[in-house]
């Protein structure tokens, strides 16, 4: 499920959902096993610096769940994907695509910052596989 909790910028959520599903199912996960939601630059913000200590805003976070089959929550800034996207020149909603593989990777207990490249090489595989790369 993608839920857009922001207005600033335009996205496609149509396309955004069937991504989410296609990734699911990727993934071999139930649909609803994890929400994503498209916040601003200052939503984020707020987040960062109230989960992690840190006071600026960032591109992507996400928030494991503990049960039932529900992963979490996956929460990406719009507007923080629209700067990555012109500097990457690709369009807006590949990068929301790119950012939202990767939280649900996280989610699945994946942490690029300690496990050796693991997360970084299953990411990558499943970019070629989505056709993100």
């Amino acid at each position: 499920m993608v839920i857009n909790r922001q207005q600033r910028v335009s996205v496609d959520e149509e396309e955004l959902s069937r991504f989410a599903r296609r990734l699911s199912r990727t993934l071999q996960l139930r649909s609803e096993s994890f929400a994503v939601a498209l916040v601003s630059d200052q939503e984020i913000a707020r987040l960062n610096h109230r989960y992690r200590g840190r006071s600026q805003p960032t591109d992507v976070l996400s928030f494991a769940a503990g049960g039932n089959g529900y992963r979490g929550d996956v929460v990406i800034s719009v507007e923080t994907a629209r700067r990555q996207a012109r500097c990457y020149c690709h369009s807006l909603e590949e990068e929301v695509k790119l950012l939202m593989l990767h939280g649900v990777l996280h989610l699945l207990g994946y942490d690029h910052e300690t496990d050796g490249g693991q997360m970084n090489r299953r990411e990558h595989a499943l970019r070629r596989r989505l056709g993100l790369e």
